[in-house]
């Protein structure tokens, strides 16, 4: 449905060394099913995107510094991987505060392929079941997370993926849930 979304906002939250494809593809299912999208980051301007984490694959634009936003002006969160971005955002402590607010408000938070890394440092994967990239699983496993080696994961309000090519059904998934959610007033 073109406007299953509508009226929905749905914040991404990336920085430099994020997996291309992973802020795209989604990206463009939100934006698809009539949802409005911002991107946050721990900076502004421009964040540099990657090819399997080594070729540079140009820029994305930011919206907003994750220190200035607010988890109740979003619907949704998504979490794109990329193995440099995930580890940046993990050290920075306004993100990982951001995410664990949004999933402990219990709006639809959703992370592919590395993107878990930041969920593992906002301690919201306890008792969770979830999946990841396959070098992820002993950090979830050790945060006290299931982990199940499927393309999509939907516990509650969480959603994960393994890697780009399971982007068909994440992007499903994600408009889905997002749906499924009642948009912020």
């Amino acid at each position: 449905m073109p406007n299953e979304l509508q009226g929905r906002k749905i914040a991404f939250l990336a920085t430099d060394g994020v997996e291309k494809v992973e802020l795209e593809q989604p990206r463009a299912a939100v934006q698809d099913a009539g949802g409005h999208v911002e991107l946050l980051s721990v900076k502004t301007g421009e964040i540099a995107a990657r090819n399997h984490d080594l070729e540079p694959a140009g820029t994305f634009v930011v919206d907003r510094a994750v220190a200035d936003a607010r988890v109740e002006d979003y619907d949704g969160l998504v979490l794109p991987g990329g193995t440099v971005n995930a580890d940046k955002l993990r050290l920075e402590r306004a993100a990982v505060d951001f995410v664990g607010a949004f999933l402990r408000s219990g709006k639809p938070v959703a992370a592919i392929c590395h993107g878990p890394w930041a969920l593992v440092e906002a301690d919201v994967v306890r008792d969770r079941t979830l999946t990841s990239y396959p070098s992820l699983w002993t950090d979830l496993r050790n945060a006290g997370a299931t982990v199940v080696d499927q393309q999509v994961c939907i516990d509650g309000d969480l959603i994960t993926s393994r890697s780009p090519k399971d982007l068909p059904a994440f992007r499903q998934a994600i408009t889905d849930q997002f749906a499924n959610t009642p948009a912020h007033t």
